[in-house]
């Protein structure tokens, strides 16, 4: 997962890593140290027992060979690889064996980190063996190969570690990133969509002698101007700042009204739109209404096509508007409420409207339904 980051978004990414990994490391390393620690007692243990096992089974084999009169086979035992054996009289004197160390014949077991002792007295006397010392050779090997194996187990755990940490942080800044491209997207949308109105008034205004035609070309873009500035304000202020004001109104003839507004946009792309409305009372702000039918004509007229038809319907309480445009393909469908979300890049916008429609309907529990075939058209439903 590629993602470019911004200077303060690599500082948050390398601060949540080396908090991440350095919790781990710590967590890892005392977890480490008590496996290790537990497994080494363990392995006390099981060398403790095996050491017993064999001195109780060489004790047997002294008291049988004197008990039956048979010659003791010592050399299987002096030759081991694992243990260094001696054996002791009752005056702790050596009698054969291949250890020769100092040994404290008051302990049962030694232990000297490198190696384990055993003294065993079991053989009471027997061939004249008192006691029978038992080393273990293989300890520091095997605590060695215990050591690697678990520095090993960390290591690959903890790279591991790191892999997901890295992966998390970048997916935990990945939202950000979108959003500050998408920020992005919508002041060079924002600024695009200003530019064509304002030039308009520019170039309108030039002669000092202005014909209809520039009169009506100016009321239209500062119309367009005022539209962007409302819904920006209502997006963003997230209409904590608009009084609202809820009235039975007649929502047939604020849909007629605001058709004949937008009468000089659907007329230059050659648009026909049909009525049918019936009288339909609802209590809603006024404002709110007009932004939500707004919202929806002005995509129906912004995404049809030249010579195109919009119906618009009011009947038992159902708003139908429909067009026979661009059409929206049916896996962005899912998409198209969420703010700055474009469905197509055609005849600009910047993917604030139907997030404004989402919010007004959910405000006033209005029902929305939306069906749309590409290129053969998109019907709105709002349910009141």
């Amino acid at each position: 997962m590629v993602i470019d980051l911004t200077k303060s978004e690599k500082i948050t990414f390398f601060r949540f890593l080396f908090l991440y990994l350095g919790s781990s490391l710590i967590l890892m390393l005392i977890t480490t140290f008590f496996y290790y620690q537990n497994e080494k007692t363990l392995f006390f243990d099981l060398i403790k027992s095996n050491m017993q096992n064999v001195t109780s089974k060489i004790s047997n084999e002294v008291i049988v060979s004197h008990m039956m009169g048979t010659k003791f086979e010592k050399e299987k035992y002096l030759n081991s690889k694992e243990y260094k054996i001696s054996f002791y009289d009752k005056n702790k004197e050596l009698i054969y064996g291949n250890f020769n160390e100092k040994v404290d014949f008051s302990q049962k077991f030694i232990f000297d980190e490198k190696s384990l002792i055993l003294v065993d007295n079991s053989t009471v006397g027997h061939l004249g063996i008192e006691y029978i010392v038992l080393k273990d050779i293989s300890l520091e090997v095997k605590i060695y190969e215990l050591k690697v194996s678990i520095i090993l187990i960390f290591l690959g755990f903890y790279f591991l570690v790191t892999i997901i940490g890295f992966y998390l942080a970048k997916l935990f800044l990945k939202p950000i990133k979108d959003e500050r491209i998408k920020l992005n997207n919508f002041i060079k949308d924002t600024t695009h969509e200003l530019n064509t109105p304002i030039s308009a008034i520019m170039m309108s205004t030039e002669s000092e002698n202005l014909s209809l035609k520039q009169i009506e070309r100016i009321k239209l873009s500062a119309k367009r101007i005022s539209e962007i500035y409302k819904d920006l304000t209502y997006i963003f202020l997230e209409n904590k700042e608009i009084k609202k004001e809820k009235k039975e109104l007649d929502l047939s003839l604020i849909i007629k009204e605001q058709i004949d507004n937008f009468e000089p946009l659907f007329l230059k792309k050659k648009i026909e739109v049909l009525t049918n409305l019936e009288t339909t009372i609802y209590k809603i702000d006024k404002d709110d209404f007009i932004r939500l039918f707004n919202n929806l004509f002005s995509n129906a007229i912004k995404y049809n096509k030249i010579n195109g038809k919009i119906e618009i319907t009011l009947k038992n309480r159902v708003l139908y508007i429909k067009d026979n445009g661009i059409g929206i393909k049916k896996d962005k469908l899912k998409d198209i409420y969420k703010r700055y979300y474009r469905a197509t890049s055609q005849n600009g916008g910047f993917g604030l409207g139907l997030n404004i429609v989402n919010m007004i309907c959910k405000s006033y529990n209005i029902k929305i339904e939306v069906s749309s075939i590409e290129k053969e058209g998109t019907i709105f439903k709002l349910y009141f």
